[in-house]
């Protein structure tokens, strides 16, 4: 789960600076950063966004286990999530990432304890639905969208989504996808509906159907970059957890080992970093220079 109680100055440029040495004091060097918008007060390494890296997605996981190895509830794993969650947003916005999609409740979750799931929907509404939330989000520049199954949610939920939502969907700043109640697999089954429906209706032939039809179909064709080009999940599982099959198709894939509240600034700076080594082929080959 995620907090989205935060407001960062908008950023100078795409580079951050630190050292070695103090990688892991991040926090009080990204606050000095942005305190003083002047990226070059810190450190003495340049940093910047890798060539490429547009859209970020993760699957935050170990909250629970996170709680229980600290003798501490489960809401606390929650609520420590979201205060990584925070970090995160806050590299990807001033490194210049465009589109940071976060899985932050799946349609299997619901099978979890009713006292869990219940905390769950009552903190999305309090992280969203005032307009203390509305106006941070507006002031930072950034846009949310919301992925999944909504319908299923409470009518005050709803609401809050959509206005979220709706306020702001001019903003150029980062985007922000909150996948919930989400499955990749739906995805992909609501969009083959929704074009056989169009098939069925005349609108649309079977000669018409290509991939870029079927991509507009599905839920994540709100965003200008749909296909992420980094997934980061957290606690060593190495699976994707039926989150965006489709979309992480070419997508390069990092697993950290940490619990998702255990993360650092240095952590999720490695992770973005890592893009960095990737050769991204698309099923081709790297050019050989032959001397």
């Amino acid at each position: 789960m995620l907090s989205l109680g935060f407001s960062l100055p908008p950023p100078s440029n795409n580079k951050l600076i630190i050292t070695s040495k103090n990688q892991y004091n991040y926090r009080t060097n990204l606050a000095n950063v942005c305190s003083n918008n002047n990226v070059n007060a810190v450190g003495d390494q340049l940093m910047t966004l890798p060539e490429g890296l547009k859209h970020v997605a993760v699957i935050m996981d170990g909250h629970r286990r996170w709680a229980k190895n600290k003798g501490l509830t489960v809401k606390q794993g929650h609520r420590a999530g979201g205060e990584k969650i925070q970090v995160l947003t806050r590299l990807c916005s001033h490194w210049g990432v465009k589109v940071l999609t976060i899985f932050a409740f799946s349609t299997e979750n619901w099978v979890r304890l009713e006292e869990e799931v219940d905390f769950l929907m009552k903190l999305f509404l309090e992280l969203i639905g005032s307009q203390e939330k509305l106006d941070e989000w507006t002031r930072d520049g950034r846009r949310v969208s919301f992925i999944g199954d909504k319908s299923i949610f409470s009518k005050s939920l709803q609401e809050a989504l959509a206005v979220m939502e709706e306020r702001t969907k001019f903003n150029s700043g980062l985007h922000v996808i909150i996948a919930i109640n989400y499955s990749g697999r739906q995805d992909i089954l609501q969009a083959t509906k929704s074009i056989a429906i169009k098939v069925k209706n005349g609108d649309l032939t079977v000669k018409d159907i290509n991939q870029s039809l079927f991509e507009q179909e599905l839920e994540t064709h709100c965003a200008e970059f749909p296909e992420p080009d980094l997934l980061i999940r957290t606690s060593g599982e190495k699976r994707v957890s039926n989150f965006m099959l489709w979309q992480l198709a070419y997508t390069e894939l990092y697993f950290a080992n940490k619990l998702f509240p255990d993360m650092e600034e240095a952590d999720f700076i490695e992770a973005l970093t890592s893009f960095k080594s990737r050769q991204r082929r698309y099923g081709g080959q790297k050019k050989l220079i032959i001397s």
